[in-house]
């Protein structure tokens, strides 16, 4: 059963340590859009429920390699102002990024929309 955790709450994110399942691992392509490239591991939180029906979506900072799982912190959210779901920033414990790196790393991604990053 999937957990509804409305990432609205940033409580409930930012901070908080989160086991993440990568679907989409470092320089895959995008299933629908082959254009895209994913120049981070891209993933989700397992037994969430995000505003799209599905799980809640995390980008991973700091790891330079193709990965299958991880379990970091929340360092910051994005928010998508124009669509249905919102992006976590999981990165390993004890390393942050400033709000300029996390923008140009998830560009790749993110310029199709009009987002604003949520920092704790």
């Amino acid at each position: 059963m999937k957990i509804q955790r409305p990432i609205s709450n940033k409580n409930i994110w930012l901070g908080k340590q989160h086991d993440v399942q990568i679907d989409r691992p470092l320089h895959s392509t995008h299933p629908r859009h082959p254009d895209i490239k994913y120049e981070l591991n891209y993933g989700f939180v397992p037994d969430t429920c995000a505003g799209d029906g599905h799980e809640v979506d995390v980008y991973v900072m700091g790891v330079d390699r193709p990965i299958d799982r991880f379990t970091g912190h929340c360092i910051a959210i994005i928010h998508r102002k124009n669509d249905t779901e919102d992006k976590l920033i999981i990165a390993p414990m004890g390393i942050n990024f400033t709000d300029a790196e996390i923008m140009t790393q998830t560009h790749f991604q993110e310029q199709y929309f009009d987002v604003v990053l949520i920092r704790p």
